[in-house]
């Protein structure tokens, strides 16, 4: 009775599996790889808990009253030293997830293409159908010229087609769904293309301080201040129940940003802004941190150990140097999608890589996240899955 009422961008939208599986089970009472959820136990509850009081005691009730679309200045001062930028180029937001859907709000209009790597995370995707834009996913290759030449040929096609590219999204650090970083010469030709032909780079980088080995990479940002949209969040590296995140860029892209924002939600949340403040110039912030790495790192080197004691021939993953996930990749003619209620019915989960490949290809992938579970569950977690799979491709 309401088909005839819903707007036109309504059909562009699309369910997340992820959002699907937790409407569909407990995540507590089965082996789940499937959410990207930090682990309970890097929220530090007591320091919280002490904050929140120092705050109330600080700012009263104006921690609880309306405050500027761009953030409380203490928290953008703060993110701006941290970071080493000027305070004009710093936007708090409600999430990085609301960074993401702000930037293609401002900069997309239906028909223009963005660029992505194939696979890409799964709520850009969200966010850029639901603006009806023309997603081109672009595998990744580790040889530069190949790579480079695949980014030429598609930003070829788009001229050809007389459409516009507005930006390119890219997770270059431990991305989701796949784990894995862009190097610094990759990093490199991208900004070099998106400043000949015009685009911007949105870079998503909520996973950058989750780093477990080697050597840190310059962002692009870095490289290309006036062409790079840098997005973050508090959620991966404090608590993702504070819903906030950040934007560094030009000033004259943020005064967009912010003016959307004020027909969003006004504001970002105040209270938890003077927390996330406080946390950062008291120095819990980073004690809170390397206590969070400490506990991954362990994790993702549990978990990689179980995948090649457990998994049958055929089977191949991929080895992040930092963040939460990890990439499967079964024999051809696997399907995830449809191996997935055997899965579940056994009592593990995973998301199937297919809904992070723009082309729908990744059939035979699957992502899956090591920092929700005890160590003891991913390691029963795995077995069960390995035997599953055993089975299923025998």
């Amino acid at each position: 009775m309401y088909d005839n009422k819903f707007s036109e961008d309504v059909s562009s939208f699309f369910r997340s599996p992820v959002r699907e599986i937790f409407k569909r089970v407990d995540l507590n009472s089965i082996y789940s790889f499937a959410g990207g959820y930090p682990s309970a136990e890097t929220f530090p509850m007591e320091e919280i808990r002490r904050t929140m009081s120092e705050v109330i005691d600080k700012y009263a009730g104006k921690a609880f009253q309306y405050g500027a679309t761009q953030g409380v200045p203490e928290l953008r001062e703060a993110v701006a030293a941290r970071y080493g930028v000027p305070v004009e180029r710093v936007q708090i937001t409600s999430s990085s997830q609301q960074g993401i859907d702000v930037c293609t709000r401002i900069l997309v209009n239906p028909g223009d293409v963005i660029l992505t790597s194939n696979p890409s995370y799964l709520g850009a995707l969200q966010s850029f159908c639901s603006y009806r834009a023309d997603i081109r996913g672009i595998s990744h290759d580790p040889d530069l010229e190949t790579f480079k030449k695949a980014y030429e040929t598609v930003l070829s096609q788009v001229e050809a087609e007389g459409k516009q590219v507005k930006f390119l999204y890219m997770i270059p650090d431990f991305q989701n769904p796949s784990g894995e970083s862009l190097t610094l010469e990759e990093r490199k030709m991208l900004v070099s293309l998106a400043q000949e032909h015009g685009f911007l780079i949105v870079e998503d980088s909520p996973y950058r301080e989750l780093r477990y080995e080697g050597e840190h990479i310059p962002t692009m940002y870095s490289l290309a201040p006036d062409h790079v949209i840098h997005l973050r969040s508090f959620s991966k590296i404090f608590a993702p129940g504070f819903r906030l995140g950040w934007a560094i860029a030009h000033p004259d892209i943020l005064d967009k940003i912010y003016v959307c924002k004020q027909s969003l939600d006004l504001c970002p949340p105040i209270f938890d802004q003077y927390v996330a403040a406080e946390f950062l110039t008291s120095g819990r912030l980073d004690e809170n941190l390397a206590r969070s790495i400490d506990l991954y790192k362990g994790k993702r080197d549990l978990l990689l150990s179980l995948l090649e004691k457990h998994m049958p021939e055929g089977v191949t993953w991929t080895h992040p140097e930092g963040g939460l996930f990890l990439f499967l990749t079964m024999p051809d003619g696997f399907d995830a999608v449809k191996f997935y209620d055997t899965a579940l019915d056994a009592g593990v989960a995973y998301v199937a890589g297919e809904f992070f490949h723009p082309d729908r290809s990744g059939k035979n992938t699957m992502r899956l996240n090591f920092s929700f579970m005890s160590q003891e569950r991913i390691t029963e977690g795995i077995r069960l899955l390995a035997d599953l799979l055993r089975h299923e491709i025998a």
